[in-house]
């Protein structure tokens, strides 16, 4: 008897792992992208165009503006969504690198901040530090949130 040439419908059998593979294979990988970033971030500031006046004679001037970190741009720069980093960040072996990374995004938008050399109060509300006051009205009740979010107050 002749062996039946069909084996069936084994392609399931093909597959050794199911979906793609990761970007990063090892916490060295990811750590040595990650320090691309932070790398051409130094490397590349923002240029904005301002006068310059010397000797009574205005010219336009290049000025180099700091480039804020941000876990985002990295994102970009890696080629990887944000949900991937955020998967990055909760597996254990990762989580070294992952940590180390955003620690210093936010000690470069903290210090730039301080140094006047980032928008400080951009900066304030995307590290979670902007000031929160708690207003009351004329008879010491509280006043409606949208009232609560102004940031001065005049006397009364």
């Amino acid at each position: 008897m002749a062996k039946d040439k069909r084996q069936g419908n084994q392609f399931w059998k093909a597959r050794k792992t199911h979906g793609r593979k990761p970007i990063f294979a090892t916490p060295e990988e990811l750590w040595e992208a990650c320090e691309e970033y932070l790398e051409w971030v130094e490397a590349n500031p923002l240029i904005t165009v301002e006068t310059v006046k010397f000797q009574g004679r205005a010219s336009l001037t290049e000025v180099p503006k700091m480039r804020a970190m941000t876990e985002i741009g990295l994102c970009v720069f890696l080629k990887i969504g944000q949900s991937t980093w955020d998967d990055y960040k909760n597996k254990d072996d990762f989580s070294e690198v992952t940590t180390r990374v955003v620690d210093i995004i936010y000690t470069q938008k903290f210090t730039g901040a301080a140094a006047d050399l980032l928008n400080p109060n951009i900066i304030a509300r995307d590290l979670g530090l902007a000031d929160k006051k708690e207003l009351t009205g004329k008879d010491g009740a509280e006043l409606p949130a949208a009232v609560i979010n102004v940031t001065t107050t005049a006397a009364t």
